[in-house]
Formats: C-alpha cells, sequence, structure tokens
C-alpha cells in the first residue's frame, strides 16, 4: 500500500462518534465459513467459547457506507464477514489514495492502534458484513489464550508485508506488471477463500482501481483492454475471467 502524507490528528480522543452503525446480528465463529481464515490454530475447546462471546455481533455495511472514517475514534477490530470494503487515506489537498482492497476473512482496524484514532477510512464496494471485536476486550482475551496473541501479531505482520508488497509494486514495476500483479494477487485471495481462481467480480471500479495501483483511469481501462485483446483475461464490466494465467505470470 501506498504511505502517503495524510491528514495529521492529535491523539486525544474526538468527541464525535463514527456514524450510526447498521442492522447488527449474532456472530458465531464456529459457523463461519471464513474461520479458516479468522481463527487462530492451537486454540483449547475452552477458548472457542470465550472468542465467541468477545466477538459479539456482526454489522451490515451496505455499499457506499463507511464502516469508519479517517479521524473517528477507535474502539473496535473488524473482520470482514462478508463482502468488499476498501480503505481509503487522504491526502492534505483532499485527494484521496485507495490503499487496500479487504475481502471476506480479512481484518480492518488495526491502522487505529497507534494512536487511538482511524488514520484512514473504510468504504463497503458491495453490501457487506463484518464481524466487530471491541479492542480492550480482545486484549484481555490476548493475556488468557496465547494462541490469539499470536494471530494478532501475524495479523499485524502480514498487514506489514501486503504494505511493503505494494510499495515495490508501484516503485518498481511498469503499468502493464502492476495489472497482472493486481489481478493475479485478487485470484488467489479468492482460491483461499473458496472461490474461483478464474472468474470473479472485480468490486473495484477502474477509478479505484487506477488509485490503488499509481495509474490514471485511462490507463486502467487501456491496459485491460489490451489484455482481453491478447487472450490473457475476459473482462466483461466487473467480471473477470483470467483466461491464460502463465501468460499474466510472465508480463
Amino acid at each position: 500500500m501506498l504511505t502517503p502524507t495524510v491528514v495529521s490528528h492529535s491523539t486525544v480522543r474526538r468527541t464525535h462518534r463514527p456514524a450510526a452503525a447498521g442492522p447488527r446480528s449474532s456472530a458465531r465463529c464456529s459457523g463461519c465459513s471464513m474461520r479458516h481464515l479468522c481463527m487462530p490454530q492451537g486454540l483449547t475447546s475452552d477458548d472457542i467459547p470465550k472468542i465467541e462471546a468477545l466477538i459479539c455481533s456482526a454489522r451490515s455495511v451496505r455499499r457506499g457506507e463507511a464502516l469508519y472514517r479517517s479521524g473517528d475514534p477507535f474502539d473496535n477490530l473488524y473482520a470482514v464477514r462478508s463482502g468488499s470494503l476498501k480503505t481509503v487515506m487522504a491526502h492534505r489537498d483532499g485527494r484521496e489514495q485507495v490503499t487496500g482492497l479487504r475481502l471476506a476473512g480479512d481484518p480492518l482496524g488495526l491502522d487505529g492502534i497507534n494512536t487511538d484514532t482511524h488514520t484512514s477510512s473504510a468504504i463497503a464496494l458491495e453490501d457487506s458484513s463484518v464481524c466487530i471485536i471491541p479492542y480492550a476486550a480482545l486484549k484481555h482475551l490476548c493475556r488468557e489464550a496465547g494462541a490469539m496473541q499470536d494471530r494478532l501479531h501475524r495479523l499485524m505482520s502480514e498487514q506489514l508485508y501486503r504494505e511493503s508488497s505494494q510499495m515495490m509494486v508501484l516503485g518498481s514495476l511498469s503499468a502493464d506488471e502492476r495489472v497482472a500483479a493486481f489481478l493475479l494477487d485478487v485470484s488467489e485471495r479468492n482460491g483461499q477463500r473458496g472461490y474461483s481462481h478464474a472468474e470473479f467480480n472485480l468490486r473495484m471500479t477502474r477509478e479505484d482501481m487506477g488509485s490503488y495501483l499509481g495509474m490514471t483511469l485511462e490507463t486502467v481501462s487501456r491496459t485491460l483492454s489490451r489484455f482481453q485483446k491478447r487472450g490473457l483475461i475476459d473482462a466483461q464490466g466487473k467480471l473477470i475471467r483470467i483466461v491464460d494465467f502463465e501468460g499474466l505470470r510472465q508480463i
């Protein structure tokens, strides 16, 4: 991910609260299809009820709605239960930079731990739902369950690795290489979630893709059209079908 100059925020907690939450429902980890991505390994039978008690509810987030915004007080971590969201940071001049794509099973909200204030915004790309994990209660559980603490550390490490990888993509790859790497990344992540590697709905707009990849909308569109003409992909609106994986990898 990019690390642009962002609007600075005081570490003093603000008095305003995030936008009103959407409908909530109970969230049970044991019945979630994404638990293999969220749940830590090595939990005892006594630990699982504690985690389910901690993740007390799931919240729906409608397409275009913000789960949280930059400057909101940090209280919770989140795990995407269904759907997808983008993370966005703002430059001092008001321009926004898409910094991440979060799919089912991915964590959200880690950016708020440092200053107790969110430094980015999380916006739903489609009707989605997230599990709500109160951070104060999570810290307490981590002291009781070593596997949970290890999982939290791994999530932080994975996010650092993804940010470093995105910096390499933006700093050293051509436009074609960036788009190919992005499509292959989404393909691999879909496969990890039990979905098709080859065919998926890419909920990001072409403009969002350009922001994330450091390219203009026009360059993204031309690159996808060029890939289609070369028989590498078949793009029909948001539906992307990868026809030639090896060809994409060789770009």
